[in-house]
């Protein structure tokens, strides 16, 4: 091995940067392929060309190491399974057959396999597949696509450096596959994987490689002395090897607490590590942890998960005091910038003000450029820059966007009462049934139906001015009727309006509430082709007027069963935003909870019966350190109680949730006090639906039946096996059936097949129970 160069100015670097192309050509070029209408070859040259122009605009704008490997088709938790060798024996006949194609089995199903499980990156909106273990894994190693992406990289004439999944963080992350028993942990093969790990250590430095980073976010979170050891063991042994390139472990969302020392003393030539948001407290940290002199430090003092623009003097200050604890000290992101947009300068309807405020990835990258600058020739250097940052932070404190007099004293003059039902569940439910007359089992989706091709041909022509407000209203009604006709032949319960006339279950709110800002190409992804555009929380949120009244008072008018109102909850049009952060956040949750409180009285009095208020971003944004639970939790669950509590004992409260672990906020779920929730429960075999028995919870619940996220069609039998494994948790009596999440993404032939299926099981349990 090499030993640790003496230092050097400071480099510019970051973790990863956003995969899709500015249009989106990605996803465009996959959902080709998976259509037949674009090839494997064609489908790998527009992945390489994205690669090369994102590698090519970081050097020119000043990044001077470039990351390799982060790129993904899918996701890149499950290019590290393909990297290893894990791929459960299920698929193996797939991907040998066609790797690519196997890949996306294992992503996305088939009709004969169902998809792995998938679960939120640790506290973002990012999703990726959850590795299946078992005590007979075998890991291989596989470093063709590591390999390959590095030496496009060099080829280009760029310093590199290829970007790893962890090999603690990767069986931290893993679940047991099924039917292996509950004593096996998945960190047990850790020295199997190290052996792997080393393996493709060796061809990236054969293939040139001087430095690798090896991602550990698991180690933000609390963690047991034995996984504490198995982290300290791992690098013992990553360090140990010869025949490697430079270690550099990173870590990002949080404090890092505990794990500080154990990476400061391991035998690797750098750490990486966030010094934003809570993870601030790093930096105090530092200072008592020896093992740092000799090392390489890449301070994370930019924020990678939100838009805001970097307060420059401030991160100059926490790098002045980092140069006196490191060996070497480069700057870099806080975390990969796949979490947040490309570029600012594509926006061109944000008001100039805000604009000012936000840094999207090339931004950003401007920034780590600029304070890298900063710290090697001297403050002088980038005299410009501060001036012109130090303006924009005055202007947007001091801006009436995000002073608005009437709605803070509004959330002040917020009591108790208003985040309380006026009686108790049991009493509740009651009069529910009694107004409903619902059988058992009832029947209901969580609400978005497929957006079509038309439907956003329609909103696209509005905005075109090719046709004018009153046909697209025409051209709603007549999705609304469809929608509805197609839920009453096949027999649910409880309707939904299918949500036509929305583009997203945030951005719909966000334009029309106060104090929100929207994007044109603000495209973040958030798993697979799945990419979002969060709006930008920048000011005080008040509501002008009603926001769906309209739409479901027009369904309800065509139809004698209910039809539900539907909402986005408040802590999820926090997560699933850029949210300012120059507040507490549970300021923002309560006014934003105030402006929604006024959508759902004004749902009740015009005539709904049920209302539904999505909350999957609860779980999703639960803080990584156990020690910062409470508060959040307190705070969101009153959150969603202030937007729901104003209602009569017999309007029927919903929840929905999806696709994260529940055991963590079992009592949450308890304290938001719905009537109704409906959760993800398909991929994971009712899981949930035994927690709650466990817990003993209360209320109603539907454990999700259909997986949504697969184009695959369950059949009857299978749903009907899901809903007996629901019954031996949940009595009859509180159990709902539905899928696990809107249809939106899907095509209405599986959606019409998929819910018959369903329909036609609850119909044969229904048929053995008691009257």
């Amino acid at each position: 091995m090499t030993t640790q160069s003496a230092p050097t100015a400071a480099r510019a670097t970051v973790y990863g940067y956003p995969r899709q192309g500015q249009n989106r050509e990605l996803k465009k070029a996959i959902e080709g392929y998976w259509k037949g209408t674009a090839s494997a070859d064609a489908l790998r040259q527009i992945a390489a060309e994205l690669r090369r122009a994102n590698w090519q605009q970081l050097a020119a704008d000043g990044i001077d190491e470039v990351p390799t490997g982060d790129f993904s088709y899918y996701d890149h938790v499950l290019d590290t399974t393909v990297m290893l060798g894990a791929i459960p024996d299920r698929y193996r006949d797939a991907v040998e057959a066609d790797p690519l194609d196997g890949y996306f089995a294992m992503a996305r199903g088939t009709q004969e396999l169902a998809p792995l499980e998938m679960t939120k990156w640790f506290d973002t909106n990012y999703h990726y597949l959850v590795p299946e273990l078992s005590p007979d894994t075998v890991f291989t190693a596989d470093s063709t696509k590591q390999v390959s992406e590095l030496q496009e990289a060099v080829a280009l004439g760029l310093k590199a450096r290829p970007v790893l999944v962890g090999p603690v963080t990767y069986l931290l992350l893993a679940k047991r596959a099924p039917g292996v028993p509950d004593s096996f942990e998945p960190l047990s093969l850790l020295d199997k994987l190290l052996t792997t790990y080393g393996e493709i250590l060796a061809d990236l430095r054969a293939a040139g490689a001087e430095w690798v980073q090896l991602d550990e976010p698991a180690f933000v979170q609390d963690r047991t002395a034995d996984e504490l050891d198995a982290a300290a063991r791992a690098y013992a042994v990553l360090g140990g090897f010869t025949d490697r390139p430079k270690l550099l472990v990173a870590s990002y969302f949080d404090r890092l607490g505990e794990a500080l020392p154990v990476l400061a003393k391991a035998p690797v030539e750098g750490l990486a590590i966030d010094f934003t948001g809570p993870a601030a407290a790093n930096l105090d940290a530092l200072a008592s942890v020896a093992g740092l002199r000799h090392k390489r430090l890449v301070a994370g003092v930019v924020n990678g998960r939100n838009i805001w623009i970097n307060d420059l003097s401030r991160s100059l200050s926490t790098l002045a005091t980092l140069m006196g604890l490191a060996g070497q000290v480069d700057v870099s992101s806080s975390c990969s910038l796949l979490h947040v947009p490309l570029d600012v300068a594509a926006e061109n309807d944000i008001d100039p003000e805000v604009l000012a405020w936000l840094a999207f990835a090339r931004q950003k990258t401007a920034e780590i450029v600029t304070l890298a600058r900063g710290i090697t020739e001297g403050t002088e250097a980038i005299e410009a820059e501060l001036t012109a940052n130090r303006a924009a932070l005055e202007a947007r404190a001091g801006s009436a966007l995000t002073n608005d007099p009437e709605v803070r004293a509004r959330v002040a003059a917020v009591t108790e009462a208003d985040s309380r039902r006026s009686v108790a569940y049991p009493e509740r439910a009651a009069a529910q049934r009694a107004r409903l007359g619902l059988p058992l089992l009832p029947t209901t989706t969580v609400g978005s139906f497929p957006q079509t091709t038309e439907l956003r041909t329609a909103r696209a022509d509005l905005r075109a001015g090719r046709i004018d407000a009153a046909q697209y209203d025409e051209r709603i009604e007549a999705e609304i009727r469809e929608v509805l006709a197609f839920q009453e032949k096949a027999g649910l319960d409880v309707l939904v309006h299918g949500e036509p006339e929305r583009n997203d279950m945030v951005q719909y709110f966000a334009e029309q509430l106060d104090g929100y800002v929207a994007t044109q190409h603000g495209w973040v992804q958030s798993y697979g082709t799945r990419y979002v555009r969060p709006p930008v929380l920048a000011g005080d949120i008040s509501r002008p007027k009603a926001m769906t009244v309209r739409w479901t008072q027009y369904a309800q008018s065509q139809t004698d069963k209910p039809v539900k109102g539907m909402l986005t909850g408040p802590v999820t049009m926090l997560a699933w935003s850029f949210v300012r952060d120059d507040q507490p956040r549970s300021e923002t949750a309560r006014q934003v909870a105030l402006a929604l409180r006024d959508e759902v009285n004004d749902l009740e009095a015009g005539g709904a019966s049920v209302i539904q208020v999505d909350e999957p971003a609860l779980r999703e944004t639960l803080p990584l350190r156990k020690a910062d639970r409470a508060a959040y939790l307190a705070w969101g669950t009153e959150a969603f109680r202030l937007t729901t509590s104003g209602v009569r004992v017999d309007t029927q409260i919903h929840t929905h949730m999806c696709y994260v672990e529940f055991g963590d906020i079992l009592n949450a779920l308890d304290e938001m006090d719905a009537d109704v929730a409906s959760l993800e429960a398909a991929r994971s075999h009712m899981q949930v639906a035994h927690e709650l028995g466990d817990a003993g919870y209360p209320r109603e619940v539907g454990p999700g039946v259909y997986d949504i996220h697969s184009p695959r069609v369950p059949g009857t039998s299978e749903i009907v096996s899901l809903l007996r494994k629901g019954l031996d948790a949940i009595p009859a009596e509180r159990l709902w059936v539905n899928p696990d999440c809107g249809l939106k993404t899907r095509g209405w032939p599986e959606v019409r097949d998929s819910l018959q299926h369903l329909v036609n099981a609850a119909h044969e349990v229904r048929g053995t129970l008691p009257s």
